[in-house]
């Protein structure tokens, strides 16, 4: 069972206190944004095994939304972090960084 600490809170509840929400970290197109742009917004999105980055909700908890890092194959957490952040907190770079030899943060913004 996948087990998520809320980062504003401090509960750590399963994933049946919370509510996925999808790719972490997109980067959002507005008006005069080309069709092309728009629909990759909407649409495309990873799904990689190994390292993702994800967003949360803490639906019976304090209803806030938070961004998680993990392993989608093993469901290893390395970490949870507020959801006003643009980047993964460097802390948790680093520990993914540990933890799977070879991988790089690749800026999506």
């Amino acid at each position: 069972m996948l087990i998520l600490e809320c980062p504003y809170c401090g509960v750590k509840a399963d994933e049946t206190e919370l509510s996925a929400g999808g790719e972490a970290h997109l980067k959002r197109f507005g008006p005069g944004a080309d069709d092309e742009s728009f629909e990759g917004y909407l649409f495309a999105r990873e799904n990689p095994k190994g390292v993702h980055f994800e967003r949360w909700r803490h639906s019976y908890g304090c209803g806030k939304w938070f961004h998680a890092a993990r392993n989608t194959a093993t469901l290893e957490v390395y970490g949870t972090y507020p959801a006003q952040v643009s980047v993964p907190p460097k802390d948790i770079l680093k520990t993914i960084s540990a933890a799977v030899p070879g991988w790089r943060w690749r800026d999506l913004g």
